[in-house]
């Protein structure tokens, strides 16, 4: 199927053309979007990239395996043009505040709160991955190509993009280990403050029937993160 495909590509089948649209143009633009951090630029990078396919189309292997590599990889190429003018709308969308807290006492949702938080954590320090490491990231773990076809996307030899995939998974790893870190010495910092103010007020003990101050903290709940681009 493939093969036929490309072969119609190269041919100028516009049917060709609108079946490999209706198949990739969501994973172009997810791709785009990741790469760029923005939904309109992502719209922008998926139109140039399947115009460019449409322009290009002669420059397509006649053989090989999925179009999907040559697309992802032309909307790489679109997407580091794009970002070299969204360095202030990528600072304006780490500094966005975090949702107000959602009453949620399940025991059960403990993991999913934890892992809502680190997701929020990956995409506060995604930006501040080197190029090199956003792509490879996107490519093999959220467009899911294997390494080969990421080499191919990228230009690159196959150990490039495994030596790469490593150190990005790495420093974001670790650059996700100090975001949490730092929310939760935040956390503790805030239940300090709110203590010390409470206990310089010298409020009269509570009487009968009355919520008592450590059932009150108690009560508290974690902050539920919801992602708002999806972004």
């Amino acid at each position: 199927m493939s093969e036929d495909l490309r072969a119609r590509l190269r041919a100028g089948d516009r049917d060709a053309f609108a079946e490999l649209y209706e198949q990739h143009a969501r994973a172009v633009h997810l791709h785009a979007h990741r790469l760029t951090g923005d939904w309109s630029a992502a719209e922008e990078v998926m139109a140039d990239t399947f115009l460019d396919a449409w322009r290009h189309r002669a420059r397509l292997e006649p053989e090989g395996g999925a179009v999907l590599p040559w697309l992802l990889g032309m909307a790489t190429n679109k997407a580091r043009n794009a970002r070299r003018g969204t360095g202030r709308r990528l600072a304006f969308l780490s500094r966005r505040p975090a949702p107000e807290p959602v009453p949620d006492f399940a025991e059960e949702t403990a993991g999913r709160l934890d892992d809502a938080r680190t997701l929020g954590a990956v995409r506060e320090v995604y930006g501040r991955l080197r190029r090199a490491e956003r792509e490879v990231l996107a490519l093999c773990v959220w467009s899911g190509l294997d390494y080969a076809e990421a080499a191919q996307a990228l230009g690159v030899p196959v150990g490039t993009v495994r030596s790469r995939l490593s150190r990005a998974r790495a420093r974001l790893r670790r650059l996700v280990e100090e975001r949490l870190a730092e929310e939760r010495l935040a956390e503790e910092r805030l239940a300090d403050e709110s203590e010390g103010r409470a206990e310089g007020r010298g409020e009269p003990s509570p009487g009968r029937g009355e919520v008592r101050r450590g059932d009150a903290f108690a009560a508290l709940t974690l902050t539920d993160f919801q992602e708002g681009t999806s972004r």
